[in-house]
């Protein structure tokens, strides 16, 4: 009986321990949870700051590049700013004066359309001489100057008419109100004033660019016309340096670099050329003569030993340095220019005054 009641004892008691335990863990969890919650909550309300700092950083910089680019925009356009609002002072002026003229002067709604022509005509032209030149520096825009002024023109002349009735001083001031802005805008915006070094500067490009095209004018007069077997032709130029000669091409003289080879070549040709007493061309190189020497005195100083002749080199007609020319300038291991006088002489090793005749006939063929 005593052992049954002892047992209920400790079982009562194992009950309450565990009952306390499953209270502890659940309070734990409770706890845990709670933590979880509150640490949950506090890296949201970091997150949320991070990411309005991060939105609140990206409209600040937005904002800026918004002020940087009206800035950079007005003050790119800080003279064409004040011209357009100029010109949409005249027009706001002149389109409405045009379109009751037009309307009276028609009897209809069709006559509201007047301003098309006295207004917008030449500002349209206007628009397309600062776009061309924008975008197409190079391409000449008198054409299109030439329709604002047309059209300019007809605006003045049409508000001059509208206001003349007003008298002479109200079609003045209205002629001039209705040009003033495209006037503004074609002096200071299409047509901008340059400095005198850049003044300078395009008359030079310009001489430059007209002379370029009469030279090629002048190549294309003189070029060779070489035809293949399949009949196609092709024009072949001669490179080299030139001058204009009126409607011609002159070949530049390139001066000579080494005047002592050339001197050296030329007193060699002449050599060459010359035949001396009793040998002919092909007689061979002058050798060694006996030379008769008379018994002398012992105080007598011997003679100078006789000097040995120098042969003569060898002689080339110019048939022979044709030859040579040609097969040269097929030979592509032969780094040879055939507009060059130099080139020739130092290539063939001969004398300049050829290597000038060689030149000239590979220039002009038919000097042959």
């Amino acid at each position: 009986m005593t052992s049954w009641a002892e047992e209920r004892r400790a079982n009562r008691a194992a009950d309450a321990e565990q009952n306390r335990q499953d209270a502890d863990v659940a309070v734990a969890r409770k706890l845990r949870e709670q933590a979880a919650r509150a640490e949950q909550r506090r890296a949201d309300a970091a997150a949320a700051a991070k990411l309005a700092d991060k939105q609140r950083e990206t409209r600040r910089a937005a904002r800026a590049a918004m002020v940087a680019r009206v800035t950079g925009w007005l003050s790119a356009n800080r003279v064409r700013l004040p011209i357009y609002l100029l010109a949409l002072v005249s027009a706001g002026m002149a389109l409405p004066a045009m379109a009751g003229y037009g309307l009276d002067t028609y009897g209809d709604v069709t006559g509201t359309a007047l301003p098309a022509l006295s207004e917008l005509g030449m500002w349209a032209f206007a628009l397309a001489v600062e776009v061309s030149r924008h975008r197409h520096p190079d391409r000449p825009v008198w054409a299109l100057q030439l329709g604002t002024w047309v059209f300019a023109g007809v605006g003045f002349t049409l508000n001059v008419l509208h206001g003349w009735h007003r008298g002479w001083d109200a079609a003045l001031v209205m002629g001039i109100v209705s040009v003033a802005g495209v006037i503004a805008h074609q002096l200071a915006v299409a047509s901008p004033p340059r400095s005198p070094a850049e003044r300078a500067a395009g008359r030079i490009e310009r001489k430059a660019l007209r002379k370029v095209a009469k030279v090629r004018a002048a190549a294309v007069r003189t070029a060779v016309a070489e035809i293949d077997a399949a009949g196609t032709a092709r024009l072949v130029f001669i490179p080299g340096r030139y001058t204009l000669d009126g409607r011609r091409l002159a070949a530049v003289v390139e001066p000579d670099r080494h005047a002592g080879d050339v001197l050296a070549d030329e007193v060699s040709a002449f050599l060459a050329d010359q035949v001396r007493p009793g040998h002919g061309v092909d007689d061979g190189p002058i050798v060694d003569a006996p030379v008769l020497t008379l018994d002398r005195p012992a105080d007598q100083r011997e003679s100078t030993p006789p000097r040995r002749t120098i042969p003569a080199p060898k002689a080339r007609t110019i048939d022979q340095l044709r030859t040579e020319f040609a097969a040269a300038i097929e030979d592509p291991d032969v780094a040879i220019n055939p507009a060059s006088a130099e080139s020739i002489r130092k290539t063939l090793h001969c004398a300049i005054k050829a290597a000038r005749q060689l030149r000239d006939e590979h220039k002009n063929p038919h000097r042959q």
